[in-house]
């Protein structure tokens, strides 16, 4: 626990130190943001789908139809979109970012670094987090829209429901609040996979199966440090 966090306070520390990296910041905005967008909007639509059906069913026995678009956006914006987001970040660029640092550190990359006199950590992670911070809650964003759009299609192109009660009772149920929860888990998200995906890969084991295993690790790890980061901000939210 002592080393991880140091990991995470020297690529902070390291960050703001010159020269900064702004190209390399942009480059994995892209990596981490763009190239991971194609799966964003096709779970995001999908969920959405899922929740009109599942919530038009479950709201039917209680003839509360109309309520349909509250359920669907409260349940996006504040649990599902962060963290089906976040899931499909860390398998489609966490577990890249481990194998990536995890084969520089098994080729000896990461030491021809320190003989250069350059700080890995400066020029491997630190532009990787400032990068997840601006990517993560701009992919959570595109989900949350294109999964209301997707439950719009279901409840109110396909079951009936009114188009008209389904945007009023959207607007009349979520608040700044809940907007604000959402993007502060999508952030904390982003901080946590960045993290945890460079630090695994940074300390792989320097042989054949070392980028294996840190890979198998860090997407793992990621996925449970998020579910229990989601549970403590939601319980310090609420």
């Amino acid at each position: 626990m002592g080393k991880i966090f140091l990991f995470l306070l020297s690529a902070f520390f390291l960050a703001f130190r010159r020269p900064a990296k702004f190209n390399l910041i942009i480059h994995h905005i892209k990596t981490i943001g763009v190239d991971s967008l194609s799966v964003v909007l096709l779970s995001g639509f999908f969920t959405g789908m899922v929740m009109g059906f599942q919530g038009y069913y479950s709201l039917r026995k209680f003839n509360a139809e109309s309520f349909l678009g509250s359920v669907t956006a409260l349940g996006l914006i504040r649990e599902l979109g962060p963290v089906l987001c976040a899931f499909m970040v860390t398998g489609r660029t966490g577990s890249a970012m481990a194998a990536e640092i995890g084969t520089m550190r098994a080729t000896e990359q990461i030491d021809a670094l320190y003989s250069m006199a350059i700080n890995p950590v400066k020029y491997l992670v630190s532009p990787r987090i400032i990068a997840s911070l601006i990517a993560m809650p701009l992919l959570t964003a595109i989900f949350d829209v294109v999964g209301i759009y997707g439950a719009y299609l279901i409840g109110v192109g396909l079951l009936g429901v009114s188009s008209g009660s389904y945007f009023a009772g959207m607007e009349n149920s979520v608040v700044f609040n809940d907007v604000y929860s959402g993007f502060l888990k999508s952030v904390s998200f982003g901080l946590i996979i960045t993290w945890v995906c460079c630090y695994k890969g940074f300390h792989a084991p320097p042989m054949a199966t070392g980028v294996s295993q840190a890979t198998t690790e860090s997407v793992v790890l990621s996925f449970v440090m998020v579910l229990v980061w989601d549970y403590f901000l939601t319980s310090i939210m609420l």
